[in-house]
């Protein structure tokens, strides 16, 4: 058997430059280069997708300063939580966790949002002014074809009705321009885009202003008791923030002495829910521009800052200081002074802390309650039940030891007891040994055991809690907050609009179809009235009356294009 062969038939070769002709050509992409790979990083830093999702990481970054302790405004505070957590204290802190606003990724953040801000704003600009001083475009073709339009029949010419037509839509506001001798475009609301520019605009002023405020601004908090002075410096402030453009050396030598502290609070017990309720604070102080210069006599009270040499004195807290004198075993006095005691409720129930360096043989440390109308609750313990100086009284403990273990800073109102010892006492009625406890009222003195002396409590004074804040960037910032506000109002409030007029003869002589159609940017759902009173302008300002036939479509379908 003779063996068969099977030939595929062979596909037809091409030929030369005929499609499928010879093997492909590999695709070679254009290669950016630098100036090409810098126009694409530009582009996409200046676009608002871009800009916006920076806002909203600038938000993401701002978090932990509101919820870690920051350095510059409590140090004790802030070393007092890293040294609670020893893992992850030390680690946050070398990220900038505790001084957020200061590290170089919050700041790199910062600066790419108002270089975004920029490239976003300025090519707008550019653009918007270009529009506005353009022509409206030409009247689309078919204007039965757009969502809104109306149309009716006059017994005027085309050329009667197009200027009839300019003059209504002027006295609108719209803009108005005739490409032809039969249609009439129209337009309105570019403001709308102007308070868009300017909300943007007042974003990169409002930038400005606190990256001002923050380089060349800075803030200090201090205590000052009733009958001190203090000045500004330093070295006065209990805490002190300086921007890092700031020389703390070189601040304005004013001084501030509070002459006296009034706090009024309500004591009508018939007034429901008002018992106890302050009802106005007001300092009264003597101030000095620099050493040497006329005293001045001024007030401060809640909202109402005083001015000093470009710097706003604020009255943000008040209490109550009492005065104490601690003595050694010999008599020596080794603390005398006021000392602050911070409220704790609306009955200034209040803390402190007593701390006495140079006591013998050791540092003695007392730590309690101060309490305005003391009373003692069989429940609660002391407490006080109103919030002004009707039965005041000390109620302390008392520590040995190490005042500042570390070094570190701490609270003036808290005592650290990490490496002191509580003293103790023997209660006469149990026979058991316990936590020693003061009890004083002003003028009494209550002996210390073991020989470490006495501690008096003499008189009790108001102290006031002032700020001291000098923002070179608070005045630029509050026009810019106004600003964006302003355009925020126009940039939602207008509608851009376009209205377009065309005229057609009628079959009867003399008369002409007039039809009006309107576009808008967005949704609107006025711009079916505009229509209409845009038609009726026109026809109630031509002779005879009017055949009208409006119609108003709410169909998505229509073609708008001419």
């Amino acid at each position: 058997m003779a063996e068969q062969t099977t030939t595929r038939p062979q596909a037809p070769t091409p030929e030369p430059g005929g499609k499928g002709s010879g093997p492909r050509e590999p695709i070679t992409q254009p290669k950016l280069g630098l100036v090409g790979w810098l126009r694409w990083m530009w582009r996409n830093l200046t676009s608002m997708r871009t800009a916006l999702f920076l806002l909203l990481l600038l938000g993401i970054a701002a978090l932990p300063g509101s919820y870690f302790p920051q350095r510059g405004i409590d140090a004790a505070r802030t070393a007092q939580w890293i040294a609670d957590h020893p893992t992850a204290g030390p680690f946050l802190d070398r990220l900038g966790f505790f001084e957020v606003y200061a590290t170089p990724w919050f700041s790199a953040i910062y600066l790419l949002l108002f270089i975004s801000l920029v490239g976003c704003v300025v090519p707008r600009t550019k653009v918007h002014w270009k529009a506005m001083r353009s022509t409206p475009p030409r009247t689309p073709a078919r204007l039965s074809r757009l969502e809104h339009h109306a149309s009716a029949e006059v017994d005027a010419t085309p050329e009667q009705v197009v200027q009839v037509a300019r003059e209504a839509l002027r006295r609108r506001r719209f803009r108005v321009h005739s490409h032809d001798d039969v249609t009439v475009s129209a337009e309105n609301g570019y403001v709308k885009e102007t308070g868009n520019l300017v909300f943007h605009f007042a974003l990169i002023l409002v930038i400005v202003g606190v990256a001002i405020g923050y380089l060349f601004g800075w803030k200090g908090d201090v205590i000052v008791p009733v009958g001190k002075t203090m000045s500004n410096q330093l070295s006065q402030y209990d805490t002190f923030s300086p921007g890092p453009w700031v020389n703390p050396e070189k601040l304005a030598p004013f001084t501030i002495k509070v002459d006296r502290f009034d706090a009024t609070f309500e004591e009508n017990v018939t007034g429901r829910g008002q018992f106890g309720q302050p009802r106005n604070f007001t300092a009264y102080v003597t101030t000095k521009d620099a050493p040497g210069a006329a005293p001045k006599d001024s007030t401060i009270q809640v909202n109402h800052p005083l001015e000093m040499d470009g710097a706003g004195v604020f009255l943000l807290g008040n209490g109550y200081a009492p005065v104490v004198t601690v003595r050694d075993a010999k008599g020596n006095e080794t603390f005398s002074g006021p000392v602050p005691f911070l409220a704790q409720d609306n009955n200034y129930r209040s803390v402190g802390a007593i701390k006495v360096t140079g006591a013998d043989p050791k540092p003695l440390g007392f730590s309690g309650l101060f309490l305005p109308t003391a009373v003692v609750n069989k429940d609660q313990g002391p407490i006080s039940i109103f919030p002004d100086l009707k039965n005041p009284a000390l109620a302390l403990t008392l520590y040995e030891g190490e005042l500042f273990p570390g070094g570190r800073p701490q609270s003036v109102y808290l005592l650290d007891t990490a490496q002191m010892t509580q003293v103790t006492s023997k209660n006469d009625k149990t026979g058991q040994t316990e936590p020693l406890r003061i009890w004083l009222e002003p003028g009494q003195t209550f002996d210390l055991p073991g020989g470490r002396g006495s501690i008096t409590f003499d008189r009790v004074d108001r102290f006031a809690g002032l700020s001291v804040r000098h923002d070179p960037g608070r005045w630029l910032t509050l026009v810019a907050a106004l600003l964006a506000l302003a355009g925020l109002i126009v940039t939602l409030t207008v509608r851009r609009r376009r209205v377009f007029v065309r005229v057609s003869p009628a079959g009867d002589a003399g008369r002409t179809v007039v039809t009006v159609g309107g576009l808008t940017k967005g949704d609107d759902d006025g711009l079916g009235r505009v229509v209409e009173r845009a038609l009726t302008d026109i026809t109630s300002a031509l002779p005879g009356t009017p055949d009208t036939s409006t119609e108003t479509s709410t169909s998505t379908d229509r073609d708008p294009r001419p």
